[in-house]
């Protein structure tokens, strides 16, 4: 009880701060849009449509890059999930990404069309299909073929297409946040309630319009229940509210303002997390484009619920980029000792020592172990985040088989990733195979 009045006293003193986007914040904006902008100009891996939502859910636009980004969307990341769908496997997470993005670019969504077999159907139809497919596994298995987040992205992304979604999907999520089931290992997962909250939120809007366009009698499915999982969810956002302004950790918080704000939550509610962003952003915490991706809305008071009235009509195109000379990094001549422990699902560990260049990622100490011949070995998988660790001395951990290699530096979790993660000396690294 005391935590909860301690995080609601803090709200209430942070009602002066300022939530708008004025005065220097608007450098900032500026700052972030462009580093989301020169991220569109890495060859290396798919076209990212999280970055491609959150540019254009900006008030700042250039509108050439942005369309020669969508034209890679509709090409490299379009093959890309038929490859999925071809091989029957669930894709439900980037799909409705997919649709995000397009629909953020006023795209025709019913020109958008994926083949399997003999059939072409459109991108919807295909999402439609992933989510009951998704919903079929939960009333089985008691879990999603993926997980809620990419659940609730499906709701969401059906949702703001102007797609009435199923009562049953609708149902499955709003028990999952009843018997909070948004779990990460041990972790409570505040990415998957705020993308619930959005979803639930434009469920009940679109709900409320149906009924409403109506002109008569008209049952709002769900309509109770709907308000208590968000009322839920909403109080588990403010509880998890630390007291730097972090909602979670640094990378989940971008989400939890976007839902807070879906959820129409006053200034009161959003401003320490809003400072807490401006930051992280003004230390280049957010160097991935993807932590920018989600922050980057939030920062100006929009959620992923600004797609559904997305015009594209008279839009700024202002936003350039100036030329970057390029910049020479030099080898440290310091180096750090470095220990990595892998923990296999058995319960065996093995102990790495090297060292490594001071300023060294996580993923460059893990290729230089591999050259070593120490026994250390591991393999990556694509991922909008970066590289995301599968297989580490020949033992998998693939999302897909509801398994992940937990890292953690001297026994506190990693909130970021292997590529983005910088070493220190003297930390003992800890990889643990581990099943969600």
């Amino acid at each position: 009880m005391y935590h909860l009045v301690f995080v609601f006293g803090l709200l209430a003193l942070a009602s002066s701060l300022p939530c708008d986007t004025s005065g220097s914040n608007h450098e900032l904006l500026l700052s972030l849009n462009k580093d989301l902008l020169r991220s569109l100009e890495e060859p290396e891996g798919l076209p990212n449509p999280s970055v491609h939502l959150a540019l254009r859910l900006s008030e700042l636009h250039n509108l050439l890059k942005e369309g020669e980004h969508l034209n890679r969307l509709t090409s490299h990341l379009h093959n890309d999930i038929q490859s999925f769908l071809t091989g029957n496997q669930p894709v439900v997470g980037r799909l409705a990404l997919y649709t995000l993005a397009l629909k953020s670019s006023c795209f025709d969504l019913n020109t958008i069309t994926f083949t399997v077999g003999d059939k072409s159907e459109t991108l919807l139809t295909h999402l439609k299909k992933q989510m009951e497919q998704e919903k079929e596994y939960i009333t089985f298995s008691q879990r999603p073929l993926t997980n809620y987040y990419q659940y609730s992205l499906g709701v969401l992304a059906l949702c703001v297409s102007g797609v009435r979604v199923n009562n049953h999907v609708v149902h499955k999520l709003i028990k999952a946040v009843e018997h909070e089931h948004f779990t990460h290992g041990d972790s409570v997962s505040i990415d998957t309630y705020a993308m619930a909250a959005m979803a639930l939120q434009c469920v009940k809007n679109s709900e409320n319009s149906f009924c409403s366009a109506k002109k008569s009698s008209c049952t709002i499915h769900n309509a109770a229940e709907l308000d208590t999982a968000l009322t839920n969810i909403k109080q588990k956002l403010l509880v998890s509210q630390r007291a730097d302004g972090h909602i979670g950790n640094e990378f989940s918080t971008g989400l939890a303002v976007q839902a807070l704000i879906a959820m129409g939550s006053p200034v009161s509610e959003c401003a320490t997390s809003m400072e807490a962003m401006r930051r992280d952003a003004r230390g280049n915490k957010y160097h991935n484009p993807m932590a920018i991706s989600q922050a980057l809305p939030a920062l100006q008071q929009k959620s992923y619920l600004s797609v559904q009235s997305k015009n594209c009509i008279n839009e700024d195109n202002t936003l350039a980029l100036e030329p970057v000379d390029p910049v020479t990094v030099l080898p440290s001549k310091t180096n750090v000792a470095v220990i990595v422990e892998v923990v296999t699902s058995s319960g065996t560990s093995s102990l790495y020592s090297l060292d490594v260049p001071k300023g060294s990622s996580l993923l460059e100490a893990f290729n230089l172990l591999n050259g070593k011949n120490l026994g250390f070995t591991f393999e990556t998988e694509s991922s909008l985040w970066g590289p995301f660790l599968s297989v580490v001395n020949g033992e998998r951990a693939r999302q897909g088989d509801r398994r992940y290699w937990h890292l953690a530096s001297d026994g506190t979790a990693l909130t970021e990733g292997i590529s983005d993660f910088k070493l220190k000396v003297g930390q003992k690294i800890t990889l643990k195979n581990t099943s969600y």
